[in-house]
């Protein structure tokens, strides 16, 4: 594994594992026995910093992270949650973190994260709120998810933002624009989610038959709509030849080039299989020539325009 110095306390590993899947809720979900395998193999892997939300399976995600985290010394283990659009007015908020610490069995989070803004709540009592949490030594920095550039903006006038953590990934790029300035000039780190476009980049959906069942939710997404899985096809067969040639997986290819890009401090990268776990973690192994970060920067603008 490798590792960045993003403002905390220690190294944070270039790919995090992403909880959101071991909660349940919208995935079909393995239980709670092989996770926590899945969980301490990331462990053994170099894997310190964990990412899990409230909102996960009704805090669920939380539970099973704190039972594998239970054992590990709390300074070596880098762990992000985040609270829930309608639990952001103060009182509901400081409420919302005592159960997650609680079902994380921790007295203080490394970062939290609000998760979704709520116009119906004013951005500055919940900034408030957050420094208060954080003077008290509950959490150790503040994130904001899914947030624009102007609502972070505010945020900023009230408090400190350490992290953001937004979709990022070849085929979700609306950052670059003015958020990865913004976070660069401002010294804020980048923890991107849907790190491999809900699995579009492995190449899985691209086969024939494809396994997406009608069931999941993810067929209702917009990414996986059939016109845009057809669009989508130049790039996928970009990043299946990159990996052939250098004897990788998709995915490698597509955190590869995740984690070259400016100001990226971790991929969110979730699974409940070792299998997939063991091949993630290898991106960080080797490197994407310049031609190749090029090529598929090309395609993945040509794509995104096609879409969108």
């Amino acid at each position: 594994m490798r590792y960045v110095q993003a403002g905390a306390a220690l190294p944070i590993s270039r790919i995090s594992f992403g909880c959101w899947e071991l909660g349940g809720g919208q995935w079909e979900k393995e239980s709670d026995e092989v996770n926590l395998k899945v969980l301490e193999e990331a462990l053994n892997l170099g894997i310190n910093s964990f990412d899990t939300a409230e909102g996960y399976g009704n805090g669920h995600s939380e539970e099973i992270l704190g039972q594998a985290l239970s054992s590990v010394p709390r300074d070596q283990c880098f762990i992000a949650t985040k609270v829930a659009p309608n639990h952001l007015a103060a009182d509901d908020l400081e409420w919302s973190l005592e159960k997650s610490l609680r079902r994380l069995r921790t007295d203080y989070v490394d970062l939290y994260y609000v998760h979704w803004p709520n116009p119906e709540i004013p951005l500055a009592e919940t900034m408030r709120a957050l420094s208060r949490l954080k003077e008290q030594g509950l959490i150790r920095s503040i994130g904001v998810s899914n947030f624009s550039l102007d609502q972070l903006q505010q945020a900023l006038e009230v408090a400190r933002i350490d992290a953001i953590q937004p979709e990022y990934s070849l085929l979700c790029r609306s950052i670059e624009g003015d958020m990865v300035p913004f976070c660069i000039e401002h010294d804020i780190s980048i923890f991107s989610y849907s790190s491999i476009a809900k699995g579009i980049l492995t190449g899985l959906y691209h086969q024939d038959p494809s396994p997406l069942k009608s069931s999941d939710f993810r067929a209702q997404r917009r990414l996986f709509l059939p016109e845009h899985l057809a669009l989508e096809t130049p790039l996928v067969e970009a990043v299946r030849t990159i990996a052939q040639r250098r004897e990788v997986s998709m995915a490698q290819v597509a955190i590869n080039w995740l984690l070259l890009q400016p100001k990226m401090t971790s991929a969110i990268v979730g699974t409940q299989s070792l299998t997939h776990l063991r091949d993630n973690v290898k991106a960080v192994d080797w490197e994407l020539s310049v031609a190749e970060v090029q090529h598929l920067d090309a395609i993945s603008r040509s794509v995104l325009a096609a879409i969108d």
